[in-house]
């Protein structure tokens, strides 16, 4: 059976040929975020189920172990992402190099990118798929590639003016400190983007499950469907003012998730769990996550293990954790708080200390806020989060 090749390390060159010898090999791969703390990481790696963890050093040392309760892939798969390693319970997707290569030529066709006179930039991170899919798309359709290890804003300027680099993906705290005119193409996904853009910068709607983006401004990429559902599980036809589920359906969809039942409803469609309504034009407008999750910077960010922790502090009583619309991290995380002693409450740099320790810093609020009155909650003692925004 083929092996699961499990990728901890930095990004760059030696990051790209082990993806290029494991799939020779007829092996899969899944990338391990190196930024994430030991906790965290751990749990990661236990929801890929890696056959073999390969730890690349930023000296250039591998170093490739061979773990016991590791699960093979079938023939077929090329990769396993988690969606998250801060959630306590991270999924692990799986895709196909059949639908990395659909997901792959669909976008290289919508964008006509050109081999002969293109050139992808990879500086966000590998571990999620947002970067990992500019790599995928070069090896795939033969693109040259730069890789880099980490966002800099300096070293993509270099890139664009002096390393030939014409096509990027960005969130949109990057893309506010970049020239985007540098670029032929801009794609920025992660958070809901600014009202105004470039002409260049698309702003794209897509998942891990989804194998990038799947809608490219206001056009549904070839091969892909997608319909919206209502409450009742009846489909919303555009145009139409309701909004729905997101369900989509294509070869760029994932095979499945390594544990539990097929995520699939009749027809071969995955409902993604966000919302979107049609535009009067039969174009796609997101609305958003249908659950919890703060999308901060491109990252996710899961409110429970936050407030855990912040409540956990003896000068707090209460602690709740809210996003709130941010010009450059999409969303900003906040932290409501109800202190144990309102005279001498925590401050933000205590709380984001504290989260910092143990989570990591994207999850770490940006934003305090203090109030004496109890948390509002349901009857059964549940938090009522929308009530504080």
């Amino acid at each position: 059976m083929p092996d699961l090749i499990a990728i901890d390390g930095p990004a760059g060159d030696a990051f790209v040929e082990l993806i290029v010898s494991s799939w020779n090999a007829g092996d899969a791969i899944a990338p391990v975020d190196p930024r994430l703390p030991e906790g965290p990481r751990q749990a990661v790696i236990e929801a890929l189920r890696p056959t073999v963890l390969v730890r690349l050093g930023a000296d250039g040392s591998v170093e490739r172990k061979r773990l016991r309760g590791g699960s093979p892939v079938v023939d077929g798969d090329a990769l396993v992402v988690a969606t998250s390693g801060t959630s306590g319970a991270p999924k692990a997707v799986v895709h196909t190099h059949a639908s990395v290569a659909a997901s792959a030529r669909a976008t290289s066709a919508e964008l006509a990118v050109d081999p002969a006179s293109d050139r992808w930039l990879a500086c966000l991170p590998l571990a999620h798929i947002g970067g990992l899919s500019v790599v995928l798309r070069a090896l795939v359709t033969d693109t040259p590639l730069t890789v880099h290890p980490t966002f800099d804003a300096v070293a993509v300027v270099e890139a664009a003016t002096t390393g030939g680099a014409t096509l990027v993906s960005l969130v949109t705290r990057a893309l506010n400190q970049v020239p985007a005119e540098l670029f032929r193409t801009v794609l920025i996904g992660g958070a809901a983007p600014p009202d105004e853009l470039p002409s260049n910068v698309i702003p794209t709607y897509g998942m891990t499950e989804t194998g990038s983006g799947v809608v490219y401004g206001r056009r549904i990429l070839d091969g892909c469907e997608i319909t919206l559902v209502d409450d009742h599980g009846h489909r919303i036809d555009p145009p139409g003012g309701e909004a729905g589920v997101i369900h989509v359906r294509g070869p760029m969809l994932f095979r499945g998730y390594r544990d539990g039942p097929s995520p699939f409803v009749d027809g071969g469609w995955f409902p993604t769990g966000d919302l979107g309504r049609w535009r009067s034009d039969g174009s796609l407008a997101v609305e958003g996550r249908a659950a919890d999750v703060i999308v901060s910077g491109g990252e996710k960010v899961w409110p429970g293990p936050i407030e855990v922790l912040l409540s956990e502090r003896p000068d707090v009583v209460e602690a709740a954790v809210i996003g709130r619309p941010d010009p450059d991290w999409g969303h900003r995380v906040v932290a409501v708080i109800v202190p144990s002693d309102p005279s001498n409450p925590p401050t933000l740099d205590d709380l984001r200390a504290e989260v910092t320790a143990r989570l990591p810093a994207w999850c770490a609020p940006k934003e305090l806020v203090l109030q004496t009155d109890p948390l509002p909650r349901t009857a059964l003692g549940k938090l009522r989060r929308t009530a504080l925004d």
